[in-house]
């Protein structure tokens, strides 16, 4: 399939940025340039922010049920067009085809959800303590036109649960979509296009980061900034924001622990945690990265891991029978090297994996290191990619302290057959998210956000819609 060159979105346009900058977008299987990004400057800005004030003037004063068909519409053509998408998709981002689609397919359950729930905004009468001639109201408004920032590792979901939920508010949004991926995240922005939605309401940039957030985020259209990336980047963008007294939601970064106690069952284990680890070569924020096994069980988990792990066919994710992608770009595979190497000095045993596979391509292998110890970098750093580390504990609570030890709190998993270990998991493991005996599957009617250093705020469930949301309090005496 012929990849497409990918322009701004501008007050329902498609445009080439006013001075003709482009971008390369390369392929990650072969490191060849498959295409262009158009490159927004000042003026695209200035253009793409008056048309989301004037689309939101449009969206908010909609009713809600509108809004919800438009939605709807879009659901619809999104699920259609979910092969197509998903095939432009792995080119870019070199995801396997069937999670890809996925991606897709994932992206009209989330627009659905939102659109139903957008109908369920409601305020409350209060009664008056002082006078039953005053009716008090508590009313509910969209807090404007959004600017919202987005990664590469999943170019499409990542869009979505921000442009769903502000849309469901009744906000207008202005996408700062990665530039690595940028097809994607266009496909999505075409078929609310296609749906009916009116100009303003979604804009679509691309350019220099750094560039761009530092100018919409202080802007006085922009009323939310909603990010997700990596800790420190979202800190300094939370930074900014907050010296404009902007509302923000952040969704940054994790380092997962995995839990596996002595009465887990080890072969769900291997295969939930196993699936959850290398989708999308691990380069997903809530990917499992510390895995905390109970030494009498230690082996037998590292071993299943191990012959779990070598069993995935690595290759080009547009091809048949590819379970396992490219990373992103060589800056990861530079990682992998560094990760590994630091901890077999620090005296971690490589399992399977380490290394780089050929040398066409940002392919590595997946790697399982048994017996790494505290100091190691992965035990330390979010690997972000196709790694896993093991450690043994011999008590729950040892392995809950070491799974809080960190600054980070975005997502963990855990294994257990007994109802009081898990009782105190759900007590005392400090995530956002927490999956027990189950792979990682989080749904747009549940929250999807962190703690601690993780970010603050949700990307799911009726949290996500609140956040788009002014509260006001309106009395009204009867004279």
């Amino acid at each position: 399939m012929t990849y497409p060159n990918t322009q701004l979105f501008i007050a329902g346009q498609w445009v080439d940025a006013a001075d003709g900058r482009t971008l390369a977008v390369h392929n990650p299987a072969t490191g060849k340039e498959i295409g262009r990004v158009a490159h927004a400057g000042k003026a695209d800005l200035d253009q793409a922010l008056a048309a989301a004030q004037k689309g939101f003037e449009t969206w908010r004063d909609m009713t809600a049920i509108e809004r919800n068909k438009i939605m709807r519409k879009a659901a619809g053509l999104m699920r259609e067009r979910a092969g197509a998408i998903g095939a432009v998709l792995t080119q870019e981002q070199g995801k396997p085809l069937a999670e890809a689609k996925g991606e897709a397919m994932a992206a009209a359950d989330i627009i659905e959800w939102f659109a139903d729930e957008g109908l369920r905004i409601y305020g409350r009468i209060v009664p008056s303590r002082f006078n039953l001639n005053v009716r008090q109201m508590v009313v509910k408004d969209p807090v404007g036109p959004v600017a919202a920032f987005t990664p590469w590792n999943f170019p499409i979901n990542q869009v979505v649960r921000k442009v769903a939920a502000a849309l469901s508010a009744g906000c207008s949004m202005l996408v700062k979509a990665p530039e690595e991926t940028p097809a994607g995240p266009a496909a999505l922005i075409q078929a609310f296009v296609d749906a009916g939605i009116p100009p303003g309401v979604l804009g679509l940039v691309y350019g220099n980061p750094a560039e761009i957030s530092s100018y919409l985020i202080p802007h006085p259209v922009i009323r939310k900034i909603t990010f997700t990336g990596s800790t420190p980047v979202g800190k300094q963008l939370a930074a900014l924001a907050g010296q404009h007294m902007k509302r923000v939601t952040m969704e940054l970064g994790g380092h997962a622990p995995v839990i596996v106690c002595e009465d887990a069952d080890i072969a769900l284990a291997v295969k939930s945690a196993g699936a959850a680890k290398f989708r999308n070569a691990g380069q997903v924020c809530i990917s499992p990265t510390r895995f905390l096994v109970h030494n009498s069980i230690k082996k037998e988990f590292a071993d299943a891991f191990t012959k779990y792990a070598t069993g995935l066919k690595v290759g080009d994710g547009s091809l048949e029978g590819t379970q396992m992608g490219p990373l992103a770009n060589p800056r990861r595979l530079t990682a992998m090297a560094e990760f590994t190497q630091d901890a077999v000095k620090r005296g971690a045993t490589v399992m399977s994996g380490g290394e780089r596979i050929g040398d066409a391509g940002n392919f590595w292998q997946p790697t399982i290191l048994s017996d790494v110890p505290l100091e190691a970098k992965v035990f330390n750093d979010e690997p972000f990619g196709p790694m896993a580390a093991i450690r043994g504990f011999d008590q729950l609570e040892d392995a809950i302290a070491e799974a809080n030890r960190l600054p980070f709190g975005l997502a963990g998993y855990a294994f257990t057959r007994s109802l009081k270990n898990a009782d105190l998991l759900a007590r005392r493991v400090e995530v956002g998210m927490l999956w027990m005996n189950m792979p990682a599957m989080p749904s747009a009617e549940m929250p999807f956000g962190g703690v601690k250093d993780s970010g603050y705020g949700s990307e799911g469930g009726p949290e996500a819609v609140e956040a788009y949301l002014n509260v006001r309090s309106v009395s009204i005496a009867n004279v």
